[in-house]
C-alpha cells in the first residue's frame, strides 16, 4: 500500500536562490529555485529515492504543467495530500532533473500566506522546502518505489521547534486587527503605505517569535 511521503531539505541544503522578476508593470514576482528533492542517496529518514524513480515523478509534474495544470504547494504540510486553498503559497513554475536531484522553481503568489512568506524571504528568514507524494518503501532496505510527487512546499528549516510561517499567521489572527491585516495582503489596490504597514506587523510579530535570520 502506498504510503504518505514527506522530505524535508534546509534552505542550506536545497540550495535555494531568491529571484526577483519584474514584470511590464512595474510589479515583481519573488521565486525559490533549488533542489525540491534527492536521489539516489539515504535520508534524514531513511528513504533511498532511486534516481529513475526521481525522474519519473518529475516528468509526470511537468505533464501537468504542459496541459494547463497548476500544481500548487502550500506553507507546511498537511497531514494529506490534498491541496487546502486557503494554506497555498505558491505555485510550481517548472521541474528538472540536474543529476540525481529533482530541481524546481517555485513562484511565490500574492495570496495572504504568499505574503508571508515574500515577507519573511526578503527580510532574511530562512525557509526550506519539502516534496509531498506517494510511494512504496521495502521497509528493510528504505527503497521507495512507485514515487509520485504531488507538490514541493514551503516549509520551517527542518531543526525548527516550531513551523513559523504558521505561528505568524496564526499570530496575525489572533493580532487586534488582524484579519483586517490579511485582508490588505488579499487586495492589490490598497496602497503602498498600507502594504508596508502591513510587512511592519509581520517583521514585529517574526521578531516576538524570535526567528529572524534563522
Amino acid at each position: 500500500m502506498a504510503r504518505y511521503l514527506k522530505e524535508h531539505l534546509s534552505f542550506t541544503q536545497a540550495g535555494l536562490e531568491i529571484l526577483s522578476e519584474e514584470a511590464h508593470d512595474g510589479s515583481k514576482t519573488l521565486k525559490l529555485k533549488g533542489v525540491c528533492i534527492e536521489g539516489g542517496v539515504r535520508n534524514a529518514n531513511e528513504r533511498v529515492y532511486p534516481v529513475n524513480e526521481i525522474a519519473k515523478a518529475v516528468d509526470t509534474i511537468n505533464e501537468q504543467l504542459k496541459t494547463g495544470h497548476s500544481v500548487l504547494g502550500e506553507v507546511d504540510h498537511p497531514d494529506d495530500l490534498k491541496i487546502n486553498l486557503d494554506r497555498v503559497s505558491h505555485m510550481i513554475e517548472k521541474m528538472w532533473m540536474d543529476g540525481p536531484a529533482g530541481m524546481g522553481t517555485l513562484k511565490i503568489l500574492p495570496t495572504p500566506m504568499g505574503k508571508l512568506v515574500e515577507t519573511m524571504l526578503t527580510n532574511g528568514v530562512k525557509l526550506g522546502v519539502s516534496s509531498r507524494g506517494s510511494g512504496n518503501v521495502d521497509d528493510r532496505t528504505g527503497h521507495v518505489s512507485d514515487f509520485e510527487i504531488v507538490t514541493v512546499d514551503v516549509v520551517a528549516q527542518p531543526s525548527a521547534p516550531n513551523a513559523y510561517p504558521t505561528a505568524i499567521y496564526e499570530g496575525l489572527l489572533n493580532h487586534k486587527g488582524g484579519q483586517r491585516l490579511l485582508d490588505m495582503f488579499k487586495d492589490p489596490a490598497k496602497s503602498g503605505k498600507a502594504q508596508r504597514y502591513v510587512k511592519e506587523e509581520v517583521m514585529r510579530l517574526i521578531r516576538d517569535l524570535k526567528i529572524e535570520g534563522k
